[in-house]
């Protein structure tokens, strides 16, 4: 279902622990507080494994997410979507060295994966992986600003996003 040649991945240091940057990230509505692009996160069940919630977007688009899978500590994994529509795959993962945090964020989208290999090819690579990419360097961006200054992220503070601000 979920085309591995087309992920898109993107690892940030992160200036915490990770237990802070755990705390921050399984928090319910944790986006309110660390997303630059979000103006409503929803919670509609939260619970680990199994939680649903809302992501209202700058420019009102409204995603739904659930989450498949739950590691304390390390990350989890989550599908995300319109409530009827295709979903793309979401996987966080938190690393760490002997003194350095990282967060990484691989996003498995659905958008071209009924398309011919060779025609989506050029799209993919010269389009959503670029747009993808500064999407998630803004989402790792954003959680690693609150985690130092404790308080919410300042809407598109790393500028607008043609996908989600409001242009």
């Amino acid at each position: 279902m979920f085309n591995i040649s087309r992920s898109v991945s993107v690892t940030k240091k992160i200036d915490s622990s990770v237990q802070e940057l755990w705390k921050i990230i399984s928090k319910p509505g944790y986006l309110n507080l660390t997303h630059p692009f979000c103006k409503k996160n929803d919670i509609i069940k939260w619970d680990g494994k199994g939680s649903k919630d809302v992501l209202i977007y700058l420019n009102g688009l409204t995603y739904f997410r659930e989450f498949t899978d739950w590691n304390n500590q390390k990350g989890y994994s989550l599908l995300i979507g319109k409530k009827r529509g295709p979903k793309s795959k979401v996987i966080w993962d938190i690393s760490s060295t002997d003194n350095s945090v990282y967060l990484t964020i691989t996003v498995y989208p659905y958008l071209l994966n009924n398309w011919p290999k060779i025609i989506s090819f050029l799209p993919f690579v010269f389009y959503i992986k670029p747009k993808l990419e500064k999407y998630l360097s803004s989402v790792i961006g954003g959680i690693n600003w609150y985690g130092i200054n404790n308080k919410p992220v300042p809407k598109n503070y790393v500028g607008k996003h043609t996908w989600f601000s409001k242009i």
